[in-house]
């Protein structure tokens, strides 16, 4: 066997060894995200008779005015969209989200959980945090267990709306078919429901270090650099720029613009740094919802 044929199925394997552990990860958060999602429907909102928004919300509405059972309404008001997300998205996503969805009907049909609380805030504010959870950990794993966001980019690329704005005239004719045919009560804790789900999805998908991206224009360019590399141990992007001023555009003279990319936890000490090195530094703040590569991480015993 050649060089080449060696390096090559060291290759192959190295991916197949990727992919499994890829597809393990995935399944784990799918399993972790179907027992959240159930804990909070059916240890919170379902005995209550607590609405969400999405199709969440539908399935629970259409439950409360049917009396059909949630499993099957999860599983055929889904159905739908998983068919979008197989025709738009990507074969392996529809695939897994329906694993995700039959794994939520059954687990609703076949586990039975407590009630835990009868106080409507309590129902609302942890109803939606379970369920938020649950969504948030299916998305991590590649799936979806509510398919709003699926209907919401099919809709976005079919039309001018956005997908924001997709999903908000979505959730506003679910809460007003709510008030009108249950109460404007039901109505206003599906909305805290919904908006506790919507916030923790974020924070799950996210995570605690959401990332921000940073630009700096300062003279002391040099310094600044070497602390970010030194104390924060984050790399650096230098950008090649212009500094300016006045309506005519005035150029004085070039500068280095330097970019890096710090978690939320690290930004109020980077800004630190930069006060003792130049306190009159231009600097730009943009949050980012992810990034892959080129973030250096300090070693576990290097002093700052």
């Amino acid at each position: 066997m050649s060089t080449y044929e060696r390096l090559h199925r060291l290759h192959l394997l190295r991916i197949r060894r990727i992919t499994i552990i890829s597809n393990i990860k995935d399944g784990f958060f799918i399993l972790l995200g179907v027992a959240s999602a159930a804990f909070g429907l059916k240890g919170f909102l379902l005995p209550n008779r607590f609405l969400d928004g999405g199709v969440m919300g539908i399935s629970l509405l259409t439950n409360i005015i049917t009396g059909i059972n949630l499993s099957w309404l999860v599983v055929l008001i889904n159905l739908p969209f998983v068919v979008i997300a197989y025709t738009q998205v990507s074969h392996k996503f529809a695939f897994k989200t329906m694993i995700a969805i039959t794994l939520l009907a059954v687990a609703l049909a076949l586990i039975d959980f407590p009630t835990i609380t009868d106080d409507n805030l309590l129902i609302a504010v942890f109803g939606g945090f379970f369920l938020g959870t649950g969504i948030g950990l299916s998305i991590r794993g590649g799936s979806v267990i509510d398919g709003t966001e699926v209907l919401a980019i099919y809709s976005s690329r079919k039309t001018t709306l956005t997908v924001g704005d997709v999903i908000l005239i979505f959730n506003i004719l679910i809460f007003s078919t709510a008030a009108y045919v249950i109460s404007m009560e039901t109505a206003l804790y599906a909305i805290l429901t919904y908006l506790v789900a919507s916030k923790t999805v974020d924070f799950v998908v996210h995570g605690i270090e959401e990332y921000t991206s940073v630009i700096i224009v300062s003279d002391k360019n040099v310094e600044i650099q070497e602390a970010i590399i030194s104390k924060l141990g984050r790399g650096v992007t230098i950008l090649k720029g212009k500094s300016g001023f006045g309506k005519k555009g005035h150029r004085s003279h070039d500068v280095d613009v330097i970019f890096s990319v710090v978690t939320r936890l690290e930004l109020q000490r980077l800004k630190t740094e930069i006060a003792k090195i130049d306190p009159e530094a231009f600097v730009v703040e943009n949050s980012v919802n992810d990034i892959k590569g080129g973030m250096i991480k300090k070693h576990p015993f290097q002093d700052d």
